[in-house]
């Protein structure tokens, strides 16, 4: 478990990063260019690291579902709208809607036992847990906009 809270947290120090790097290269080249850069360096290293570590075995797909390979068209979607809500919205609350967004969608999914996902019961306390997490953006996000009209009203 410890490992799995360490990924977890790596991930999120990752996604973080990545979304404000893709955000500084979209400034200077656009949102298509920035995501065919973003993904395919992605699927080099990928490829090259895979090939590294796993060898021959990177290319044994015989067990792959047909669907899963949208995948990466999700990736373009994910790459492009992260982008552009960090440009429209900043990094810190684009970041907080997305990561609500993924946690609500993934407590639906795995409820519903979808895309091969195992069943897992819906409980109110996981539902009352995202609507705390949401508010909490709330709280963050007003919090902010009084910050930023006491700034305007000193200068």
């Amino acid at each position: 478990m410890i490992l799995g809270l360490f990924f977890a947290i790596v991930a999120g120090l990752m996604v973080s990063l990545q979304s404000i790097f893709n955000s500084k290269v979209n400034e200077q080249i656009g949102t298509w260019t920035t995501t065919a850069i973003v993904l395919g360096l992605g699927a080099l290293a990928s490829f090259t690291i895979g090939l590294f570590l796993e060898g021959k075995h990177l290319f044994i797909l015989e067990n792959m579902k047909v669907w899963y390979w949208f995948s990466g068209i999700i990736g373009i979607g994910v790459v492009s709208c992260l982008v552009q809500s960090i440009r429209l919205l900043g990094p810190t609350f684009a970041t907080s809607i997305t990561l609500s967004s993924q946690l609500g969608f993934a407590l639906i999914l795995d409820s519903l036992g979808w895309f091969g996902l195992h069943k897992v019961p819906f409980t109110f306390k996981d539902l009352i847990g995202v609507f705390i997490i949401i508010a909490g953006i709330l709280v963050f996000k007003l919090s902010d906009l009084n910050t930023r009209e006491k700034l305007q009203k000193v200068q």
